[in-house]
């Protein structure tokens, strides 16, 4: 389970990458940016395709089996789902207030595990993910206030959809830990079809400029909508769910740390508060974990 938990937080650092390289991508439009990089995302499936044995680790499903019609609503519109609730809650409310909405997704994780098959929610684990959130309102509001305004209130409930809806996707694909992996290829592939279409239907087209921009689009396809999602997925199905929540709020303290490291923002107190925060946070969800293997670690010595 510990390793599929740290499998799992190698998504929520290379979803630290987003903000950086969609900022170097220049100006390609948010659903053709989006159909792109689920297209390159989609590759990185089918090549791992190649290196895999005809069932997944941990499956007992081969990758020929005929996957279950739910499990093919939940990945579609989890994947494709998310980003088109989140671009269009950016679009109808201000940035600061739909992003910390949106960034309720691994609380409500935390919480909606209670609710799982053989699951336990403890203390430290909704108040790690409560912790989390104290640091991420921090990183979000850069230490101003909130101004949630009526006017605003279909983009709030975009943004809100948008945390139901990653947090339903992961908890839901908790149910079907028998399904390989390898399935999450066709969820990429549907979502890059979908963000196409409405590209053409909501957009103008502007492709990326010079070299730079597309490795940045490069980079974006390969990790952050690429291995990230292949990775959480194997998270979600058999590692410590709690803990992944929790520790899901260090993706926007790890994306401020690289954009201050790339000179694009500056380090502050604030900063550091919300590492306080969001560490500790995350270290308290993980404590059973961590005190199990030491004790484990103890026994076999």
């Amino acid at each position: 389970m510990a390793r599929a938990t740290l499998i799992g937080f190698s998504a929520v650092a290379m979803w630290a990458l987003l903000a950086l390289l969609t900022d170097a991508s220049g100006a390609v439009p948010p659903f053709l940016l989006s159909a792109i990089t689920f297209t390159i995302g989609t590759g990185v499936g089918l090549v791992a395709r190649l290196f895999m044995p005809a069932t997944d680790k941990d499956s007992k499903i081969p990758r020929q089996a005929k996957i279950p019609r739910k499990v093919w609503v939940i990945g579609i519109a989890g994947l494709f789902g998310y980003h088109f609730f989140y671009f269009t809650a950016l679009r109808n409310a201000p940035a600061v207030e739909a992003s910390l909405i949106a960034y309720l997704w691994p609380l409500l994780i935390v919480l909606g595990s209670a609710l799982m098959p053989g699951e336990r929610l403890a203390w430290n684990h909704v108040a790690g993910a409560l912790l989390g959130l104290a640091g991420t309102f921090l990183i979000v509001t850069k230490g101003g206030g909130l101004a949630f305004d009526a006017r605003y209130a279909f983009g709030y409930a975009m943004a809100g959809v948008c945390a139901v809806l990653w947090s339903s996707y992961s908890l839901l694909s908790r149910r079907f830990p028998s399904v390989p992996t390898s399935i999450v290829t066709w969820f990429c592939a549907a979502t890059a079809a979908l963000s196409f279409v409405c590209h053409l239907v909501l957009e103008e087209t502007v492709w990326p400029d010079g070299a730079g921009q597309w490795l940045a689009v490069l980079g974006l396809g390969l990790m952050p909508v690429g291995a990230a999602f292949y990775a959480w997925d194997i998270g979600v199905k058999r590692g410590n769910i709690q803990v992944l929540g929790a520790a899901s709020y260090a993706a926007p303290l790890l994306s401020t740390l690289v954009l201050i490291s790339a000179g694009f923002a500056e380090p502050s107190l604030r900063i550091l508060a919300a590492c306080v925060l969001i560490t500790g946070g995350a270290a308290l969800a993980a404590k059973s974990l961590l005190f199990r293997k030491r004790a484990t670690d103890g026994a076999g010595a």
